[in-house]
């Protein structure tokens, strides 16, 4: 952006799915997040998200290939920046709200780190996973997902002047709660020719019944699979940085929220509205 440009900074928020279910998943609170920018100089609007680059089911669980021991993960994830701002998609049944302006210098800084942060964080996480619902709880493994983004652009926006409307904001968690996890290994080590092949089966047979399903029946088979390894047996295979881990599960097991996550205050004067 030219340097004078003066550019409205937006909150984007919409239920997950919401191309497809539309406001469905919102009643769950289930949603998703990006950032819009409107320059003044030229009247273009622009849309910035950071999302899975293969859809969410499938960076959350893995494909199972046949005659292929190791999972396979399409669990990437990057910022993508684009000309345009859906309106009708973020307004009916989300969120659409001017939250501060920055220069055409400052929106140019956070545009280089943009690129950093899509260099240094590549893999998309769903889960927080926490060792119980009290919030002073230890906290096993942060979720890295679009909200994550926004929060980190929001702060970056703010340690470079930015001065934020008095907006309350809030985001979806979807955490596990589990005792302290046990680190299993990596691909190769469990995969891999000297492999540990009883936890290499262990990993296939949980994650089967996570298979997008072909027919109604299918399904609600899968469905209580999914309640009796993850319930009953209390126990969830993490596919964390590269690493798997054993979370023993307990009580509550999973939680959606949606709380508020206050804008990074500044007590200095800044440009902004």
């Amino acid at each position: 952006m030219k340097d004078e440009d003066v550019i409205e900074v937006y909150r984007l928020q919409a239920p997950v799915w919401e191309f497809k279910y539309g406001g469905l998943l919102g009643h769950l609170k289930i949603m998703h997040d990006a950032v819009g920018f409107r320059s003044s100089l030229t009247g273009r609007n622009y849309t910035m998200e950071w999302y899975e680059l293969f859809q969410l089911g499938n960076c959350t669980f893995p494909h199972l290939r046949p005659n292929i021991d190791a999972p396979f993960w399409c669990n990437q994830g990057a910022a993508c920046f684009y000309e345009g701002i859906d309106d009708a998609h973020w307004k009916e049944n989300g969120t659409l709200i001017l939250m501060t302006t920055i220069t055409g210098i400052m929106f140019n800084q956070m545009a280089k780190w943009v690129k950093y942060d899509n260099d240094t964080g590549i893999y998309y996480e769903t889960w927080t996973v926490r060792a119980s619902p009290d919030q002073q709880s230890v906290v096993w493994f942060e979720s890295y997902e679009c909200s994550k983004f926004v929060l980190r652009t929001y702060q970056k926006l703010s340690d470079l002047g930015a001065v934020f409307n008095n907006i309350q904001t809030n985001y979806t968690t979807i955490t596990l709660f589990s005792g302290e996890p046990i680190y299993l290994g990596n691909e190769t080590s469990i995969f891999g020719p000297p492999g540990n092949r009883t936890m290499a089966e262990a990993l296939r047979d949980f994650y089967s019944p996570f298979k997008p399903p072909q027919a109604v029946k299918e399904f609600f088979w899968n469905l209580l699979k999914i309640i009796d390894r993850v319930i009953l047996q209390q126990r969830f295979y993490l596919f964390y940085n590269l690493e798997y881990w054993f979370l023993p599960m307990k009580s509550p097991y999973i939680k959606i929220t949606y709380e508020e996550i206050p804008l990074p205050n500044r007590n200095k004067s800044g440009f902004g509205l």
